[in-house]
């Protein structure tokens, strides 16, 4: 049966009127999955040494064991996000002689040997063969290359338990930063809690029935769940469940912008892809731990411009460059009514410049490493306010491919065009030329007072700009709409 449901399941793609639609960009995709899977191989083959010289009194396993949990937790966060139970539209096979309990087991069986499950597969299966070369004895790292595999699993299922739940999402994220602020600031020794816990798996094979039967367990609780939802009245499809979101009261007093920005809020909270946005430029508030804790960073004064740029603007980029093609499904519909479109591109540019101004707040405890990194991030801050907002706004206005939003996120490359890539140079590239350019033919502080005024100018000039922004849209408008009538396979 397994077989039969394997060749529809193949059929159906080949089948599909969307195969051949964007097929180089499946090549490419293909060529990127397998450029990532080779990185990891060379990274799980190259740890053991890059463990040995870090921590050259210590156990290379032993030193593993100890990251293990946030690997754990790390794996639990970004799933929720990438990864979506694998289904087939099971409603022609319910009318068949075929039973519930195979079809259940076949999707839950599919899902255990995705791409997800394979990463860390080739990540650790390396490291257990230089273990093995290394001398280590056969049994335990045998034995240890089977409970991760059996963690793997155990995390595969315990995310489709927890898939839909924001408070899982909220519980993990937060265990994880605290975890490590913990461990970091040396408050709690959390690595050396957990580092044995992880390190009998291979110092004691019998423990391998420990992550088995969790595996086990979370295989029996989705069967359970999944064996009981399937009728021809109810799919495994994603369903239609009613918003509990919060009206947004407090939007109106935004006047007729306020409708727009409360739809935006609602998109970005509804669905994958845009919450995905904002947890990850969250998450960015932490890159500058990389750089400025490292001396060989501290006189990189222009990194230091890179890094106040990318932070405070990092959500301006990740959901300003998609502008207006977040809204494609539905953008026809838009523009077929009398809606003033400089109020959807000054309600777009609202929302950014809140994100923006959030972004800023979040650095300040920067300031630790020096009042030079605060007033290198208050003038980005301000560049991007002033200048960035209008330059990624107008360059969606080239935007022409649709986005559905109920797409995972990993890999998902929908709205992505050349467009994309080009953004890169002036938001990026020309703020942090500007800021070299004036840091070494004057001072830092003329650097940060030269970014500080061109953002203000931006900003005083903010009306003329969206006119012309608006214009522009105004002219692109129906070359828009027919790509976002286009759907991708």
């Amino acid at each position: 049966m397994f077989k039969r449901f394997v060749w529809l399941q193949w059929k159906s793609f080949f089948r599909s009127s969307s195969f051949g639609k964007g097929i180089a960009l499946k090549i490419l995709m293909i060529f990127f999955g397998l450029y990532l899977l080779s990185a990891l191989v060379g990274l799980g083959t190259a740890l053991y040494f890059i463990l040995r010289k870090i921590f050259p009194d210590q156990n290379p396993m032993w030193m593993l064991s100890q990251f293990m949990v946030y690997w754990v937790l790390i794996e639990l966060f970004f799933r929720y996000f990438m990864q979506k139970l694998p289904v087939m539209d099971i409603k022609p096979l319910l009318s068949m002689p075929i039973k519930k309990s195979a079809i259940t087991h076949y999707i839950l069986g599919r899902s255990g040997i995705s791409a997800y499950n394979l990463m860390a597969l080739f990540l650790f299966l390396p490291f257990g063969i230089v273990l093995l070369v290394k001398g280590y004895p056969v049994l335990n790292v045998v034995v240890w290359l089977v409970s991760i595999l059996a963690i793997v699993l155990t995390i595969n299922y315990v995310n489709f338990i927890v898939n839909k739940n924001d408070k899982a999402l909220a519980i993990i994220g937060s265990t994880l930063l605290t975890m490590y602020g913990l461990d970091y600031f040396g408050l709690l020794p959390v690595r050396e809690f957990f580092g044995p816990v992880f390190h009998g798996l291979y110092q004691y094979p019998i423990t391998v029935l420990v992550p088995i039967t969790l595996a086990l367990l979370a295989y029996y609780i989705n069967y359970r769940f999944l064996r009981g939802q399937i009728f021809l009245d109810a799919s495994l499809k994603t369903k239609t469940k009613e918003a509990k979101t919060s009206d947004l009261a407090w939007t109106r007093r935004f006047g007729d912008m306020g409708s727009f920005l409360r739809l935006d809020l609602k998109m970005i909270w509804r669905n994958k892809r845009t919450k995905a946005q904002v947890f990850i430029s969250l998450l960015f508030v932490f890159y500058g731990l990389i750089f400025y804790t490292q001396e060989i960073y501290a006189n990189m004064v222009p990194l230091h411009a890179f890094l106040g740029i990318f932070m405070t603007g990092i959500f301006l980029t990740n959901f300003g460059q998609f502008v207006p093609a977040w809204d494609s499904s539905y953008y026809g519909m838009m523009m077929s009514q009398n809606i003033p479109l400089r109020k959807y591109l000054e309600s777009k540019a609202s929302l950014i410049s809140v994100s923006v101004v959030v972004m800023f707040l979040l650095t300040i405890p920067y300031v630790y490493f020096g009042w030079e990194v605060l007033a290198i991030n208050f003038g980005s801050a301000l560049y991007n306010l002033g200048i960035n907002i209008p330059v990624i706004l107008y360059f969606g206005s080239f935007n022409k491919k649709r986005i559905d939003l109920d797409k995972s996120p990993l890999g998902n490359m929908q709205g992505t065009s050349a467009t994309q890539f080009l953004i890169i140079l002036p938001v990026l590239g020309l703020p942090i030329l500007v800021f070299t350019a004036i840091y070494f033919l004057v001072s830092v502080e003329a650097a940060v007072i030269t970014l500080s005024l061109l953002g203000i100018i931006g900003f005083a000039m903010k009306n003329r700009l969206l006119d012309s922004i608006t214009e522009q849209y105004r002219k692109k408008k129906y070359g828009m709409l027919a790509g976002f009538k286009e759907k991708e396979g």
